[in-house]
């Protein structure tokens, strides 16, 4: 891979977090209502507000508040929270954590699991197996993650008893080492089955499109012809090709994924950056709801980068172009 193709990806980047920045703020101060309102209560006399509107810098026309903010963003700060009173990056990076455990676990879950299905549906197309397991991904796809989560909750949570409701670890609990890794690893595996559901949906039938793509190639039929087993020229000769537009939709649904781990975040109490968005969403917590805006905006990008520098160095065609 030659460095000017890594430099030209990483100079994309400039102008895209520029542009997301920009966009963000701009939202968030356009949207309606007012944090000053939601956070001192509609019952405050003029003084106290004019005060807390100088004291967040609110009272700044729009233009002065933006150049502001970019200058703050470029040297690392994102500000200070307007309910917790403190650095809103020390307030994220709090549940960062826990949300690259949860979207962390999903994602490997997912291909893991959604890989060898897809492979077993194409070896025999439109066979049961393939009927089977299409039927299953086009179900999971077409269900929303919040429905998934209620059903998961009730039928294996209240029902079954098989894992906890609610949190990441169990309440009250002081366990450490092995232990503590044990409870939050029960308290991981529904959200993070609920959150891979329509990933497995995706990626199974990504990887059955890809292979049966591959499959009919010149270089599969010489391994046949040499006298490879239908499962080894499987996994050896069609799946490692088959794997480029894999890493490209992986890529592509990361956006999906952390916006899905918000919802699942709501629903099963994780205490990730999903709940800290509603909560500041609710409290018109402005610097906390940019900086994950900006955060996330910017584990997308990079993903993303990351995903076309594997494409190419899998696929060397791409460099050339």
């Amino acid at each position: 891979m030659t460095a000017r193709f890594v430099a030209g990806r990483l100079l994309q980047v400039v102008p895209t977090v520029l542009a997301i920045v920009i966009i963000g703020f701009l939202l968030t101060r356009l949207a309606p209502g007012d944090p000053v309102l939601a956070l001192a209560g509609e019952h405050g006399d003029a003084a106290y507000y004019a005060f807390m509107r100088e004291r967040f810098g609110l009272d700044q026309s729009l233009p002065r508040q933006l150049a502001i903010y970019l200058r703050q963003v470029a040297s690392g700060d994102l500000g200070f929270s307007y309910v917790y009173g403190r650095d809103t990056m020390h307030v994220i990076l709090e549940r960062v954590p826990a949300t690259i455990l949860l979207t962390g676990t999903a994602l490997l879950s997912s291909l893991l699991v959604a890989i060898p299905l897809g492979a077993i549906a194409a070896a025999r197309p439109h066979g049961a197996r393939d009927v089977g397991i299409s039927t299953l991904a086009l179900g999971l796809y077409s269900t929303p993650a919040f429905w998934v989560g209620q059903l998961a909750i009730l039928g294996l949570s209240l029902k079954l008893g098989i894992f906890p409701v609610q949190g990441m670890t169990s309440a009250g609990g002081d366990s450490t080492g092995v232990l503590r890794a044990w409870d939050v690893a029960r308290h991981l595996a529904l959200p993070a089955l609920v959150l891979a559901s329509q990933e497995i949906a995706v990626l199974v039938r990504v990887t059955r499109s890809s292979l049966l793509d591959e499959l009919p190639r010149d270089h599969i039929r010489t391994a046949r012809a040499k006298g490879l087993g239908e499962a080894r020229t499987l996994v050896r000769h069609a799946l490692p090709r088959a794997m480029l537009p894999i890493v490209t939709i992986v890529g592509a649904r990361i956006g999906h994924l952390i916006a899905g781990a918000s919802i699942v975040e709501i629903i099963f109490g994780w205490p990730g950056m999903g709940r800290l968005l509603l909560a500041s969403l609710q409290s018109r917590d402005t610097p906390i709801l940019l900086g994950i805006f900006l955060v996330v905006s910017l584990t997308v990008v990079l993903v993303n980068l990351l995903s076309d520098l594997a494409y190419a160095a899998l696929d060397p065609r791409i460099r050339v172009r």
